[in-house]
């Protein structure tokens, strides 16, 4: 498994750009990233699997940060699901009383949100992030659904903190499609995210990843 990884705690520094070497690291001590609102990655149609507290941080920040224009919520508890929906919402109204986005602007994230209640819902998805349960054998079946339903090019992420990434991805046929990226909870307030690799990561998932991540105005962390 390889991480990559940088230490926002003892020094934070924005700049535009990052460069990656083959998997050896940034050449940078520190990267801190802003979004604007607007989707500048490749992705389009982006998805998290499960409706608690961290998938619904998760999707609102690419929502809303990233700008992407389809985000899928995905939970086969319709209760979680639509509970999961009215937090996000709450979020939003949460903001405008504090006058820090419009209700045009949280109208708007809205719009970019739906709910699903199967994984079979992802056959046109770019990019997936699950935020399920730590547990292996719950994810290796996500995974092996997930690889059966969506795209070949679509990348399937997993916000593990302890589970191998290598194990989780054998669930699949595209190994080299799944990476790790764990975020920090509560994902609007915290903005961080943690990049890993497993043996079989491509050079090419881990790159869009990190755009990804740019575009959801996301810190790295080591």
């Amino acid at each position: 498994m390889k991480v990559y990884r940088l230490n926002v705690f003892k020094q934070a520094t924005k700049i535009p750009s990052f460069k990656v070497d083959q998997f050896s690291g940034f050449r940078s001590s520190s990267l801190a990233f802003s979004g604007n609102g607007s989707s500048n990655s490749a992705v389009k149609n982006f998805a998290v699997v499960g409706a608690g507290q961290m998938g619904i941080g998760i999707a609102l920040v690419a929502a809303r940060v990233a700008g992407i224009p389809s985000v899928q919520i995905v939970d086969s508890n319709p209760t979680a699901l639509d509970n999961g929906h009215r937090f996000l919402n709450s979020l939003l109204e949460k903001d405008i009383s504090k006058g820090k986005i419009s209700r045009e602007e949280a109208d708007l994230v809205l719009s970019r949100v739906r709910k699903a209640k199967s994984l079979e819902e992802l056959s046109k998805v770019d990019f997936v992030v699950e935020a399920v349960t730590e547990n292996l054998n719950v994810k290796r079946a996500i995974f092996e659904t997930l690889d059966k339903v969506s795209p070949p090019h679509a990348i399937l992420a997993t916000n593990t903190s302890s589970i191998s990434i290598t194990k989780i991805a054998a669930a699949t046929q595209r190994p080299e499609k799944v990476i790790g990226m764990h975020f920090m909870n509560p994902v609007p307030v915290m903005k961080l995210v943690e990049i890993i690799s497993g043996l079989a990561t491509s050079q090419e998932t881990l790159q869009k990843t990190l755009t990804l991540s740019q575009s959801m105005g996301l810190y790295i962390l080591s």
